[in-house]
């Protein structure tokens, strides 16, 4: 049965051709949320509700793209989950950085090396501090861009908002991110530290 087989029977009330789709998306709202909230817990717990807001709206999902309308839900999901981690903010860069390793999506590549692993690893928690310190529109954005890889266009369907307020909330998060990265220092691998100056050399 394909997705819009599938959709159209989930309207009709069929519990099993909705947890199909859930089959088929769990993997990439999962990870979306993990890359936004930073914390495995709590993305499981947006990507829950998600679905269950998805299953309740279900039957007044109209056409256009089904992926583009979960992921919607999936980052509201995501605000509300931010909203509650503003009233008790994480100020401390050691805590953002104190992640579970095995919470989070897996990244490991085919034939890479136990070191070459763990230097990603290491890479990828500081970045991942670094997406926690940007607002959340801005967090959602680049998250959308440079790690789930979509395109203006499709970011501004999921995030209802034009593309131009897309391109510019991309450009300060990436602005941000990269300040962040060069305040850093020490705490970056040796071959990924940024510089004033290569941070502007672009």
């Amino acid at each position: 049965m394909d997705e819009k087989a599938l959709i159209a029977a989930a309207q009709q009330g069929d519990l099993e051709a909705f947890n199909r789709l859930v089959l088929a998306y769990q993997n990439m709202t999962y990870n979306l949320a993990y890359r936004i909230l930073g914390d495995g817990d709590a993305a499981a717990d947006a990507t829950q509700d998600a679905f269950l807001s998805a299953y309740r709206a279900i039957g007044r999902f109209r056409g256009g793209s089904f992926k583009a309308w979960l992921l919607r839900i999936v980052t509201n999901a995501c605000y509300d989950q931010l909203r509650v981690k503003q009233r008790r903010p994480t100020t401390s860069l050691e805590a953002l950085l104190v992640t579970d390793p095995e919470s989070g999506p897996s990244f490991v590549e085919a034939g890479e090396k136990p070191e070459e692993y763990a230097l990603r690893r290491e890479l990828n928690q500081v970045i991942q501090a670094g997406i926690g310190t940007l607002p959340a529109d801005q967090r959602i954005t680049l998250v959308l861009a440079d790690i789930q890889g979509f395109n203006y266009q499709e970011i501004a369907e999921i995030t209802d908002v034009s593309l131009g307020t897309v391109k510019s909330r991309l450009s300060r998060a990436r602005a941000r991110l990269r300040d962040f990265l060069v305040a850093q220092g020490e705490l970056l691998p040796a071959q990924y530290r940024l510089t004033d100056n290569t941070a502007g050399g672009e």
